[in-house]
């Protein structure tokens, strides 16, 4: 099972979607917000996304499959598996969000400018301080990103129990090599780092992706 990233769709991953179905029963979902699934009635958490895909599991009669997750799907993939061992098979986790970010010390003076600045100025004026992707995203959506992003899951490292491949781009500013590092200390997980890839290494290095990920689901 595939699971995109934020602003993503499954069709990102067609280049492994192709490649791995000669081997595996493929499944790629279109989490709410994104792609054929645009409609999202109310601002989800991660817990409603959970529940979005334990759904597309039930339905289609899924259990306990191996996920490649980038990105947001690494959200999923974590909280899930540290709330149940028998989630997941095996678990693949590419430019993973969900840990809680080191700041910088410009990060750091733009979120204390603007934690000063929010009672007193009106939001429209504030649009500079949030990323061009939040503001390009509608009213539900922006609500629903912000209990999403203010969720960490440090705390599921200790607790997942599946054998776990970290694949990160050695270039990848979203979730750098720190965060693929930290998520290491997952017991008995391996860490692969491609040179010269981003955040969206599968794209980046699709072969060499493909090949490391059918190795591990395989061994």
């Amino acid at each position: 099972m595939f699971l995109h990233g934020y602003l993503a769709d499954s069709k990102i991953f067609f280049n492994q979607i192709k490649f791995f179905e000669k081997d595996f029963n493929v499944h790629a979902i279109d989490l709410t917000g994104f792609g054929n699934n645009k409609y999202m009635p109310y601002p989800y958490s991660l817990n409603d996304y959970i529940l979005t895909v334990k759904a597309y599991m039930k339905e289609r009669g899924i259990t306990c499959p191996s996920v490649v997750a980038h990105s947001f799907g690494g959200r999923i993939a974590l909280k899930m598996a540290s709330e149940n061992k028998y989630a997941f098979d095996k678990i693949v986790l590419t430019g993973s969000a969900g840990l809680k970010p080191r700041f910088s010390l410009k990060k750091w003076l733009k979120r204390a400018i603007f934690k000063m600045l929010k009672p007193f100025i009106k939001k429209e004026k504030l649009s500079k301080f949030y990323s061009s992707d939040y503001n390009a995203l509608s009213p539900v959506m922006k609500q629903s990103f912000i209990k999403i992003v203010t969720e960490h899951l440090d705390y599921a490292i200790d607790k997942i129990q599946n054998k776990t491949l970290i694949i990160n781009g050695e270039r990848d500013t979203e979730t750098p090599v720190y965060m693929a590092k930290r998520l290491n200390k997952i017991k008995g997980s391996k860490l692969i780092l491609l040179k010269e890839a981003g955040h969206f290494c599968f794209i980046d290095k699709p072969l060499t992706f493909n090949m490391e990920v059918r190795e591990f689901l395989l061994s």
